[in-house]
């Protein structure tokens, strides 16, 4: 083999993977060490907002985690209505020893048109989930769409906030879902993700598809 195709003996390629074993294992490393200072442990507040797709999903892949593992949780929906959902049709029809689900909405506000109704309802549907928190066997509580809830006022966030500070039991972690999520919540979440929104069918004219959005 000529010199070319070799450095001190060894082929480029070796070096490269020796290299890169190198490189990772300082990674590997660094990141235990970092890792060995994470012990503790503590009920999570979650805040999924933004305007792009997936908020509500993402929440319902926590809850799914915590159906396979056990654990049980509970959902509170506070603004769809009594359109039938996959998520809800399977634990309703298959995990509901697990997961308690209860859909208090009736429907988007534009659909209402009725601001002393969704109030109501949203009150109700807030009332229900203190409830579920408050109880200690559930160890994920998800409020899907609350933020919308509260971005019209139908809810105090300064109750919301004033109750997930006070009364959330410590292991207790607390899912809330929607567009617009406000500041003092946002202030007071541990975990906060904001999908971005960069291409939506929607907008070239397709319908809302089973299996994608329901």
């Amino acid at each position: 083999m000529s010199d070319e195709t070799t450095v001190g003996g060894e082929a480029p390629a070796e070096k490269d993977d020796a290299r890169h074993a190198m490189k990772m294992a300082k990674k590997k490393a660094a990141r235990e060490k970092i890792m060995a200072t994470k012990t503790d442990e503590k009920g999570l507040i979650i805040v999924n907002t933004g305007k792009g797709k997936g908020k509500s999903t993402a929440g319902f892949g926590m809850i799914f985690r915590h159906i396979a593992h056990g654990m049980p949780c509970a959902v509170v929906q506070f603004i769809k209505g009594a359109m039938a959902t996959g998520e809800r049709e399977l634990i309703e029809k298959h995990f509901g020893d697990v997961c308690q689900f209860y859909t208090l909405g009736e429907g988007f506000t534009w659909e209402t048109q009725d601001r002393a109704r969704d109030v109501a309802m949203a009150e109700k549907a807030w009332e229900k989930a203190k409830e579920l928190i408050r109880d200690g066997r559930n160890s994920m509580v998800l409020l899907d769409e609350i933020n919308i809830a509260l971005r019209y006022d139908y809810i105090d966030v300064a109750e919301v906030v004033r109750f997930l500070k006070e009364e959330k039991p410590h292991m207790t972690h607390v899912v809330l879902t929607g567009r617009n999520a406000k500041e003092d919540l946002i202030e007071v979440a541990d975990l906060v993700t904001e999908m971005e929104l960069i291409k939506h069918p929607f907008r070239s004219g397709i319908k809302a598809q089973q299996g994608v959005e329901f």
